[in-house]
């Protein structure tokens, strides 16, 4: 399927699927994660006939951080480099990604395109290395989410999409969708975690959604920050400019410091209606389970009549 879309800068750069017995580089490139259960996710990988090199920061902490910022974009940099390393999952999120932005080599990783896999404070990296590369990233669950004895088969099906497996349109039957603005959308998928985006407003890696389809997702945030960021990303245009918009999993954001709140949902009701772009709510992408993986980057059509994300090669 072809999908037109506008304003893209870079050849978008769809990467080399996996084979049996090939190598999959771990890192933390933000936050420190228990080494013993990222070791023990792992086997899931281990398990599609994938082998896995473990990245020096998974075992490495600085306070909050996975090591110092140096010491994780050469991790990155290295993984991106090895030509015996054919995809990078990252281990976990937290926070740190932002801090090793200009540290990375971008030349280097459009030089060596593989799998980029992560979600939530990985969002700044994926925002980064796609205006800078052209690279098509992967917006999936972290090796922190196989950890649980208890894993749903849709979040480890995404996994599958290492191989070159084509990726499957999401409709209703992985989970009820609500229109909250019709209409037909198309472009490349861009965005991930709100607050996230949000940071990268002001940066040289200011999210651009001219054209595109845009994906929000959260965590541990209540409504009036909801709102806050939502109301940012409409002020700076990133709303109103964007082709569409994918409303993803908002987990544990209803209200909890203030008595009398607005309601999750009308918030970004609120601000779906102020952007005035198709808008399609029920995603199960992001801090949820099951957490579906998608592409960043790659062609997608959001059709609200027929409750359809559809994504082209």
């Amino acid at each position: 399927m072809s999908i037109e879309f506008e304003r893209v800068h870079l050849k978008p750069i769809y990467p080399e699927p996996l084979r049996a017995g090939d190598t999959v580089g771990i890192i933390a490139p933000a936050s420190p994660g228990d080494a013993a259960r990222i070791t023990k996710a792992a086997n899931y990988l281990l398990g599609l006939g994938l082998q896995v090199q473990f990245g020096e920061t998974v075992y490495s902490e600085y306070g909050y951080l996975a090591g110092e910022d140096q010491d994780r974009a050469d991790e990155l940099n290295a993984m991106f480099g090895n030509p015996d390393i054919k995809a990078i999952v990252c281990a976990r999120g937290g926070y740190g990604t932002a801090r090793m932005a200009d540290l990375l080599d971008y030349e280097l990783i459009q030089r060596h395109p593989k799998f980029f896999w992560g979600y939530s404070d990985i969002t700044f990296l994926h925002n980064a290395i796609f205006q800078r590369t052209g690279l098509i990233t992967f917006h999936g669950p972290m090796l922190t989410c196989l950890a649980s004895d208890l894993v749903d088969p849709l979040t480890l099906e995404g996994f599958k999409l290492l191989f070159g497996k084509d990726v499957p349109s999401y409709t209703e039957a992985i989970s009820p969708l609500e229109v909250l603005i019709p209409g037909t959308g198309a472009g490349p998928i861009v965005g991930g975690n709100l607050s996230l985006l949000v940071t990268t407003l002001g940066t040289p890696y200011e999210i651009d959604t001219t054209g595109k389809l845009l994906l929000i997702e959260d965590i541990d945030e209540e409504p009036y920050r909801i709102d806050r960021m939502l109301n940012q990303l409409l002020q700076a245009g990133k709303l109103t400019e964007a082709a569409g918009i994918i409303v993803g999993d908002f987990h544990h954001c209803d209200p909890v410091k203030r008595a009398s709140s607005l309601s999750l949902d009308e918030v970004i009701r609120h601000y779906m209606t102020k952007a005035g772009r198709p808008a399609v709510s029920g995603f199960r992408i992001g801090h949820c389970s099951p957490n579906i993986a998608i592409p960043l980057g790659l062609p997608a059509l959001l059709d609200t009549n027929r409750k359809l994300l559809q994504f082209g090669r």
